[in-house]
């Protein structure tokens, strides 16, 4: 295959200024992002020498210590703009270690603990102030990239079978409203080139052109050149020498090159490099499934729930008076679920159906919408009454489970709690869905509820196990609120 000369003559003449205008929002995100961490670090220190515990010291020595601490960590990197929760924990481990370096320079070497009671007093306020500014750019960048603007063109290189999987899990989370071929994070893919061309077909069904085989990369890069990524997918016939020529025809055009693992649904922070004789390999984290990694969690959840629980006491009963004044039958429904590695336990619901439902369930098999997998769901269920299909939109049928939280037979944040019966049909893969908690809301809640096919559902709980994180609770419990209010796939 033939590979773009990789020289400063080729940048030179063929450099145009749409490429330029292209590359110039990165530098721009870039320099508003070190004017924002200096204007952090500036206020965190005013704010410690108006509070009557700074010097000017510390005026004059925390914005520089801040970017340098900030640039070791990689929080202005070019290949994180707007990824959000990765350059946040880049901000958070400079917090940590700014007192050290002031322990170092103030103590160590000036015997003096005044900077050190001082720099641990700005770093919490830097970061907050860092942290604020980097939301603030980062909800700009998206709604630019919600426009068009600002977009990475994207060319996709592997087997017919590995892009069609990959091509689907981008495109589930594409932007309302956008072409078939735009995705999130700022990226539009442009066109696919194949290891197996004749299976064009498949590709061609999800909307995005096929340029043709492998050797047409470097054709593909030179027409989408100036913001162009490289993503090449694993394939035997994908070799060592055909991705280095890969690598240096997208590097002499400007673009970025990337690797898709061989398998999806894995966090960044479970991912580091490894060098190993020489080698670098990608090493991939255990998931954190222990009772003492997830001790905080628990705790944190089971103090929530009371909280929770006393705040809301009064809505409690009002929604118990109305369900028991709305139909005959009970306010709470109690049904038998299934809980961490297996054990069962009684979840309380507010009741939403008629006390007969169980008994009419046979009869609206038929109108099963989930009948591709284990789940029974029925869209404008008969069963369900006026009261319970406005509780059941805006999700106030689940509240009862906070008392389940509070006894620590479930999570606020988990997998869907399943049935016995759901349960008894578990291949061993989706068994994992038991390795935690049951929870209120998780990542199947928040992405779609009963909308979303068996298999859909499935890949978001075993997701959710695998890469569980603290921050990966936060992200959801922030999305729960818009798509309760939605009341999208509730019924």
């Amino acid at each position: 295959m033939t590979v773009l000369p990789v020289t400063h003559e080729r940048h030179r003449v063929e450099s145009t200024h749409v490429d330029v205008q292209r590359l110039w929002w990165r530098r721009r995100h870039q320099t508003a992002l070190l004017v924002a961490d200096a204007a952090a670090a500036v206020a965190a220190a005013v704010l410690v020498l108006r509070a009557g515990g700074g010097h000017w010291p510390v005026v004059l020595a925390l914005p520089p210590a801040w970017l340098v601490v900030l640039y070791a960590h990689r929080a202005h990197a070019r290949n994180t703009l707007g990824s959000g929760t990765e350059v946040y924990r880049r901000v958070l481990r400079g917090t940590l270690v700014l007192p050290a370096l002031a322990a170092g320079i103030g103590w160590g070497i000036a015997g003096d603990l005044d900077l050190l009671h001082e720099m641990i007093l700005a770093a919490p306020a830097a970061a907050a102030l860092s942290l604020a500014a980097r939301f603030a750019l980062r909800q700009r960048l998206r709604r630019d990239w919600a426009r068009g603007e600002n977009r990475t063109t994207a060319v996709l290189v592997g087997p017919s079978a590995g892009v069609a999987e990959l091509l689907t899990a981008l495109l589930r989370d594409a932007r309302p409203g956008a072409p078939a071929a735009a995705v999130l994070q700022g990226m539009d893919i442009a066109g696919v080139c194949l290891t197996d061309p004749a299976n064009a077909k498949e590709i061609d069904a999800l909307g995005v052109p096929v340029l043709g085989g492998v050797d047409e990369v470097p054709g593909a890069i030179r027409t989408f050149r100036g913001s162009t990524a490289v993503v090449v997918l694993p394939a035997p016939e994908i070799d060592a020498a055909l991705l280095r020529r890969l690598s240096w025809s997208t590097a002499a055009a400007g673009g970025d090159f990337l690797l898709a693992p061989a398998f999806g649904d894995v966090a960044a922070a479970r991912l580091e490099v490894r060098p190993i004789g020489g080698v670098p390999l990608i090493h991939v984290r255990a998931p954190r499934l222990s009772r003492l990694a997830r001790l905080p969690k628990e705790l944190a959840e089971r103090l929530i729930a009371a909280v929770l629980l006393v705040l809301l006491s009064p809505l409690i009963c009002v929604v118990a008076v109305t369900v028991r004044l709305g139909s005959r039958g009970p306010a709470f429904f109690r049904q038998v679920r299934v809980g961490l590695h297996g054990k069962q336990f009684t979840m309380l619901k507010f009741r939403t159906m008629r006390p007969d439902a169980e008994a009419l369930r046979a009869e609206l098999a038929d109108a099963n919408h989930n009948s591709d997998g284990l789940l029974f769901k029925v869209r404008e269920d008969p069963r369900v009454t006026k009261v319970g299909a406005t509780l059941r939109r805006y999700s106030l049928d689940e509240l009862p489970q906070l008392i389940n939280v509070l006894s620590g037979r479930m999570s606020l944040i988990g997998p869907r709690p399943p049935l016995p019966e759901e349960v008894a049909g578990y291949s061993h893969e989706v068994r994992r869905r038991l390795l935690v908690k049951p929870g209120l809301t998780g990542l199947w809640q928040v992405s779609g509820r009963s909308d979303l096919p068996w298999d859909e559902a499935v890949r978001l709980d075993l997701a959710y196990v695998d890469n569980w994180s603290l921050g990966l609770d936060a992200v959801i419990l922030l999305r729960t609120g818009p798509a309760v209010l939605r009341g999208t796939g509730a019924y």
